[in-house]
């Protein structure tokens, strides 16, 4: 009997066969202590929700568990998530003591990809995590795009445009995840090129509400006029000047002018920095 990993990733490799018996404690559900139970270390999704995972809560709350988590047996008596990171974390915020699981006996390659497949099928993932989760399965399978587009059911330019999406600066994708821009401003961005003005056009964005076409209109202008927008730096504020320092340095000023209408050269040199203001006097012991 084939797996499901094995219909996506085994290459058509045959398991040996099972007796009814022992497929059927396999699907076992068992009642493990929640506190031995770890998340999944290859899950994709990197942002839950927390109204959601509050949702389901309350469902789960009123309705009970329909389907049990899905789980493998690690070292020191503890679990790990293959399925159902969602499902586990809003049992814990209802605070039960044991979960309903499905112990399944599986390596690192089969959990991840499993994680992964079951988080893409779900299609909630941000733009970001979904390409990262398409990098995982090409690396752990040594896959091409194309194969890859082939066993998720999807088209081959659709697996090529998100991976598309990691070369973007780390910035960038950031505002990816946390939903601050969509993936078609992302692409738009990716037409600029060049990192440090996809930045300076991400801060944009933000400050202007721009829609995908008004971007991508500001980039075309940008590049067929050869120029780049500008980052404007703050100067550094100085700290304010009092009525009383001002009326010092007037009377100095003034009394440096009188001594120049006597006729002896002065030369005076002012530094204003942050703290104070310096005035250096130089007077020839001889006059020129």
């Amino acid at each position: 009997m084939k797996s499901p990993f094995s219909r996506f990733f085994g290459g058509g490799k045959e398991e040996p066969t099972k007796s009814e018996e022992a497929v059927n404690e396999a699907e076992k559900v068992l009642h493990i202590a929640i506190d031995s139970i770890v998340p999944n270390r290859f899950q994709p999704r990197t942002i839950f929700d927390d109204e959601k995972i509050e949702e389901l809560a309350r469902t789960i709350q009123t309705h009970g568990i329909i389907q049990p988590i899905v789980v493998r047996r690690m070292e020191n008596e503890r679990y790990e998530i293959i399925a159902g990171e969602r499902r586990y974390r809003a049992m814990k915020k209802l605070a039960w003591a044991e979960v309903p699981a499905i112990v399944r006996d599986m390596n690192d390659k089969e959990t991840a990809s499993v994680a992964l497949i079951e988080n893409l099928q779900r299609e909630e993932l941000t733009a970001i995590e979904e390409a990262l989760a398409y990098q995982q399965l090409l690396e752990l399978h040594g896959l091409t795009q194309e194969a890859l587009a082939q066993r998720l059911g999807k088209g081959q330019s659709t697996v090529a445009n998100k991976l598309r999406l990691l070369k973007l600066p780390q910035t960038v994708q950031d505002a990816i995840l946390q939903r601050e821009i969509t993936e078609r401003h992302a692409r738009a961005l990716i037409t600029a090129k060049d990192e440090t003005l996809q930045v300076v056009l991400l801060g944009q964005i933000k400050e202007n509400g721009w829609n995908v076409r008004q971007l991508e209109e500001h980039i075309q202008t940008l590049l067929h006029s050869g120029e780049e927008p500008k980052v404007v730096k703050k100067k550094p504020r100085r700290k304010a000047v009092s009525r009383d320092v001002r009326i010092a340095l007037n009377t100095i000023k003034q009394s440096l002018t009188m001594v120049q209408d006597s006729g002896i050269t002065v030369k005076t040199e002012e530094e204003d920095t942050e703290e104070y203001y310096q005035i250096t006097v130089k007077i020839p012991k001889k006059k020129k």
